[in-house]
């Protein structure tokens, strides 16, 4: 069975726009997974550890025929691929992976929270979720995306549309 599934990809450190695509392009490429609509970029102040650097921060939709914990397990693998090492709670990363939504799911493991706990905490979540979202009221809150950012209005103001990626571009000798 197909699901549809949001994960959030937020990168600070090296170049953080190739780190974003090719995490796009090697979730896309594993077995199970669909990249079918990814969010503009935003570059996003960082929260609870602030002395680092801007974030860019996005969201994709993916079709899977994973479960919840395969698909978590997809994401935490193209992080160690890609470079992340879990040092500092909140702190600089190549990139991080998190799973926000599988389908209209609730699950509550040691492993994994779905909804994910903070996402409607958090600006720089919300809205790139909000690019790649239908519109409907997110499972489990029974609200909009909107509903969660009106009172964020400070909060959006470290939120800076960046731009657009472009991920499947080949690499290599024959690509761009």
């Amino acid at each position: 069975m197909t699901v549809m599934a949001y994960l959030a990809l937020g990168s600070n450190m090296g170049d953080r726009e190739q780190t974003l695509r090719e995490a796009i392009r090697r979730l896309h490429g594993r077995p199970g997974i669909r990249v079918v609509r990814i969010s503009h970029v935003y570059e996003t102040d960082p929260v609870g550890y602030v002395d680092q650097a801007a974030f860019l921060n996005m969201v994709v939709a993916v079709e899977t025929e994973l479960s919840p914990d395969q698909l978590l397990e997809a994401a935490l693998s193209v992080e160690k691929e890609l470079g992340r090492v879990r040092t500092i709670r909140w702190g600089p990363r190549t990139i991080d992976i998190d799973l926000l939504l599988y389908s209209d799911d609730t699950i509550q493991t040691e492993q994994l929270m779905i909804p994910h706990p903070a996402m409607t905490e958090r600006a720089f979540v919300l809205i790139p979720l909000r690019d790649v979202w239908e519109g409907r009221a997110l499972p489990v809150y029974n609200q909009t995306i909107d509903h969660f950012l009106m009172p964020m209005a400070e909060d959006l103001k470290g939120v800076r549309k960046w731009g657009t990626i472009n991920w499947e571009i080949a690499s290599g000798p024959s690509g761009s």
